[in-house]
């Protein structure tokens, strides 16, 4: 005979605890704060990846004629900088003759902490070294600038 049958098997009345509501009630309390705290935590480390992520726009000011070969070289080092977790948005070149000796390109990084430990693995890294000397016997930049920028609340590269 099971447990909550009279000896016909019919059902019998379940006796009431005074507490079940209350225990319910705490359960469901317990449960939607901890799904909330999980919830909260989630939504501010996405934030903080948002807030913090950085944007290091580097322009290199070629040698007069030197573009094409430093776009070549760029090119030949592109596995470089994804082996190095160098987020490259893109290259670009000038499309007016004012900046025809200019090569701009722009890394994403997660935060500052990340660009400097990528770009120190970069620069130590001996496939690296290749294109330092080769820049230094043939001089293919003049200058280059770079800066970190942070994108704006209302930027869709965020």
């Amino acid at each position: 005979m099971k447990r909550n049958q009279d000896r016909n098997g019919e059902a019998l009345p379940r006796e009431a605890s005074p507490f079940r509501g209350w225990i319910v009630a705490g359960i469901a309390l317990a449960a939607f704060g901890a799904g909330s705290l999980v919830s909260a935590e989630l939504m501010r480390s996405d934030q903080e990846g948002r807030n913090e992520r950085l944007f290091d726009l580097r322009i290199y000011h070629a040698v007069p004629g030197k573009v094409p070969a430093l776009v070549e070289r760029f090119g030949d080092a592109t596995n470089l900088f994804a082996k190095h977790h160098l987020d490259v948005v893109g290259y670009w070149v000038a499309d007016d003759p004012a900046w025809k000796d200019t090569f701009v390109y722009l890394v994403a990084h997660r935060n500052r902490d990340e660009a400097k430990k990528n770009w120190d693995a970069f620069h130590a890294d001996p496939a690296f070294q290749k294109y330092r000397d080769a820049e230094k016997a043939e001089k293919l930049i003049e200058k280059d600038d770079h800066i970190y920028m942070r994108p704006t609340e209302y930027s869709e590269m965020r």
